[in-house]
């Protein structure tokens, strides 16, 4: 089921709207979301987590309202959030934060607990399960993060730049991950980096300056690039005609 933004508007104090009347549906399965720095994929996606109300429109995931408070905590368990940065909670192990997470959504203390070992056995966290998550790596964090959207039963997790400051090897982990869990979870993924976008997702979605320029398929999205174009520069070369620059 995806998520619906029906003509949101969005903007902070005293500055010019990020977002203006804009429609989108977020499709099932792995959607990656491309755009510079400042295109407003990050308000995008916390519109999407009810993290941010829209000033104008709605934002739902069937007929589920982020914005009313009745709907809010159905909601909150069906739509995960990954935001840039994950912090491990001071004191708590590894399975005890992803319990305390699915508590935090609503369940009881007992189907969290029973939960995040599921949870952490789908993003190859089960050995680490009694270390202290202040002793995890960046990429086993971001792991985490994951299992904490998870043990609640998501239907969509959202993620805001979740391979920023990973080395090569970290991303390849996080990629595969994503590519083994994206049969039973949506997923949408922002980022500017336009690296391995066919071997991951089924749909682009490119956002620039709060505008959609370009939605669909990533054949589609390739074939924007043009015969003349490497196989390996195909996706930079579609991005960077599709998008004004950085702002």
């Amino acid at each position: 089921m995806p998520l619906r933004f029906t003509g949101c508007s969005f903007g902070y104090r005293a500055r010019t709207p990020v977002l203006t009347s804009l429609t989108l549906d977020l499709p099932t399965g792995c959607t990656v979301l491309l755009g510079p720095n400042g295109a407003g994929k990050s308000t995008l996606l916390s519109l999407g987590a009810s993290i941010l109300v829209p000033g104008r429109g709605q934002v739902l995931l069937g007929r589920l309202d982020s914005a009313q408070r009745r709907d809010r905590a159905d909601y909150r368990r069906r739509v995960g959030w990954l935001p840039q940065a994950i912090h491990p909670v001071p004191g708590l192990t590894v399975r005890e934060q992803a319990a305390y997470a699915g508590w935090l959504k609503g369940l009881s203390r007992r189907q969290a607990w029973d939960a995040s070992a599921a949870a952490l056995g789908r993003v190859r966290l089960t050995e680490l399960a009694d270390r202290p998550s202040r002793e995890l790596s960046g990429g086993q964090l971001r792991r985490l993060g994951i299992a904490q959207t998870l043990v609640h039963r998501a239907e969509v997790v959202l993620l805001d730049e979740p391979t920023a400051g990973l080395d090569p090897v970290q991303r390849g982990v996080f990629r595969d991950l994503l590519a083994d869990l994206s049969e039973k979870v949506s997923f949408v993924v922002s980022t500017h980096q336009t690296e391995d976008l066919a071997d991951i997702y089924r749909t682009v979605i490119v956002l620039d300056r709060g505008e959609v320029t370009f939605q669909g398929d990533i054949g589609g999205f390739l074939s924007l690039a043009g015969h003349e174009a490497s196989a390996e520069r195909q996706a930079e070369q579609a991005y960077r005609g599709l998008v004004r620059g950085e702002v």
